[in-house]
């Protein structure tokens, strides 16, 4: 099964890259390998571009790491089933999503670590961002169906969250436009629910065809475009915030779990081992590079400052059904940046 995993893996991978436009140069690489090691399994990376660290949920804990040196710099105890992590810089704040129990927000400081405080949320609480130009920190639960938000200054041992907002499927991963709409991918409806932040009502959800199942998310403001990962179709899909309208769409790798933007290209990291790497003209998304990476890099953080894109993985067990196992203490991060 193993074999056959990885042949279906490189199988994907040169359809892909058979997609390339005649004579197109590549021009992003894998540039290192950081080996971290710790427990747990992963899931989404956030980085913090102004002091290049890297924040990466593990479960149990949440690691914060050098993103040059790999230097594990702290390590928040204390989640059952931590998800995502916001950072809030001129609060020197971190929040964490446990989806563990009951659900919980972690509260912690972003200097030394410490625990501040735990918010009760709802079971499944997972994706996490902060809308800076709304001032709230958004998030969402898969089960129960909803968006949650608070203001980063909430008291972290008292503070309770704004009541949550029916979105009318199970989200994944969501995006703000910073004039006060929030984006949820709907993975379970093929939509994309548009939230009005400010009357907390869902105005709309938009179908992401040709493409179904979306999970990564991304957002251009200044172009009023969303780019959204879906794993079923497995597709890229570009479309209008304004309107809903799909622009256009390419073919990416299986097993996507995030959506980056960096120097005008979109980035989808998929779990059979490809970083798609699209870019955005006037005729729409087209695929430059399929960025070969380890098996189960499926989720991306990109430091916007530095340009380097930070994809966690391990090392796997053979398969025989199901999902292959990490070994223990092989946890890494590959790091890809531009020639």
């Amino acid at each position: 099964m193993r074999t056959i995993h990885r042949a279906l893996a490189l199988t994907s991978f040169l359809l892909l890259a058979s997609l390339l436009p005649a004579g197109a140069q590549s021009s992003w690489h894998v540039v290192k390998t950081l080996h971290i090691g710790g427990d747990g399994g992963w899931d989404y990376v956030t980085v913090d571009p102004q002091n290049h660290r890297l924040f990466i949920t593990r479960t149990t804990h949440t690691q914060v790491i050098d993103a040059e040196s790999g230097k594990v710099l702290g390590d928040i105890p204390g989640q059952t089933r931590s998800h995502g992590v916001a950072i809030v810089p001129r609060l020197n704040r971190g929040f964490i999503t446990d989806g563990g129990g009951s659900g919980a927000i972690i509260v912690f400081d972003l200097t030394n670590y410490a625990v501040l405080g735990r918010i009760p949320t709802v079971p499944d609480s997972d994706g996490i961002i902060y809308d800076e130009k709304t001032n709230h920190v958004l998030a969402v639960s898969g089960d129960a169906g909803v968006l949650m938000t608070f203001k980063p200054d909430i008291d972290p041992k008292n503070g309770k969250i704004d009541p949550p907002i029916a979105l009318g499927g199970a989200p994944e991963f969501l995006a703000a436009d910073g004039s006060g709409k929030a984006y949820v991918n709907l993975e379970d409806k093929d939509a994309l629910a548009v939230v009005d932040l400010a009357s907390r009502k869902v105005l709309a959800r938009w179908p992401v065809v040709p493409g179904g199942h979306p999970v990564g998310l991304a957002m251009d403001p200044g172009r009023h475009r969303l780019f959204i990962g879906c794993r079923n179709p497995q597709k890229l899909v570009e479309m209008n915030s304004e309107t809903g309208k799909v622009e256009s769409s390419v073919p990416i790798g299986a097993g996507v779990d995030a959506v980056g933007l960096a120097q005008g290209r979109a980035f989808a990291s998929c779990r059979d081992g490809s970083l798609i790497a699209a870019s955005v003209n006037s005729q729409g998304l087209n695929v430059d590079q399929a960025i070969k990476t380890p098996d189960g890099a499926r989720t991306l953080g990109i430091d916007s400052s530095s340009q380097r894109i930070y994809l966690p993985t391990a090392e796997f067990e053979p398969a025989t059904t199901g999902r292959p196992k990490a070994k223990a203490g092989t946890f890494m991060i590959i790091v890809v940046a531009p020639e």
